[in-house]
């Protein structure tokens, strides 16, 4: 039984913890608290080479890390300023361990629930297509939500990649924000999208459902629980009503 969750704050994303926390306490029997970076509240000598070492090096190569002094170093400087880390991928699983690691003892049980809302992307293998795949939350203890992955793990329309492929081809970069949104049929979240901390609200219930109940996911599509594989259908999920499947609703849907 969770009768705590601790949610940690992601300072350089556009995630406003504390409004998921609120959203999260009125629906589920525990108290939710909030407090500062993951990273700093838990930071312990052995996370920057334990993050080299989960780094994934190719998206068709199940073997991670690259532990050379450089890369440390590397991860050293993004622990210290996460502002100045970004564009790398790590085995989310690998994470998950470290920052149980991380834990204090005494914080360890599946009483309190940690998650870890982050500012890095994060992926699971594939044994069923021999491939990493990119995603939003890891389920367990504590739990990792990552900020990126919101953007970047769902499927965007068909027309997104043609669009971002046309323009890269014509203008050797990536298209603006603005000719995105306007030129690709269909919805999607692009980085610091204003969406982003009201379509985290159902990752974070999804850490404290399994550990709660043990189930991962919701097979019903539109359920906020529902782990959705394309953009329109995290759309459909987390930000449009009803919020919950109708058995859902019965747990965690307000009167």
């Amino acid at each position: 039984m969770v009768d705590t969750v601790v949610c940690y704050r992601a300072p350089s994303t556009e995630a406003d913890v504390e409004a998921i926390a609120d959203w999260l306490e009125s629906r589920v029997d525990a108290a939710v608290a909030v407090r500062d970076r993951f990273l700093d509240e838990h930071r312990t000598d052995d996370l920057p080479e334990r993050f080299a070492a989960a780094r994934v090096t190719s998206p068709y190569d199940s073997d991670t890390g690259n532990t050379m002094l450089g890369t440390i170093r590397y991860e050293e400087r993004a622990l210290e300023n996460p502002d100045r880390e970004g564009g790398v991928l790590y085995d989310g699983v690998q994470v998950q361990r470290a920052l149980n690691a991380a834990l204090p003892p005494a914080e360890r049980d599946l009483e309190t629930l940690h998650v870890a809302v982050l500012d890095r992307a994060v992926g699971t293998w594939g044994d069923h297509d021999g491939r990493w795949h990119k995603r939003v939350n890891v389920l367990g203890q504590p739990a990792i939500v990552s900020v990126p992955g919101l953007y970047e793990a769902p499927a965007k329309p068909e027309t997104y990649y043609k669009e971002k492929q046309r323009h890269a081809l014509l203008s050797g970069d990536a298209p603006p924000r603005e000719v995105l949104e306007n030129q690709v049929d269909g919805e999607f979240l692009i980085e610091d999208d204003p969406r982003t901390t009201d379509a985290l609200k159902g990752y974070v219930l999804q850490a404290y459902h399994y550990l709660e109940t043990g189930e991962a996911f919701c097979e019903r599509a539109g359920c906020r629980l529902f782990n959705a594989h394309y953009h329109e259908d995290l759309i459909d999920a987390q930000l449009r009503g009803p919020a919950f499947c109708p058995t859902h609703a019965e747990r965690y849907a307000l009167e």
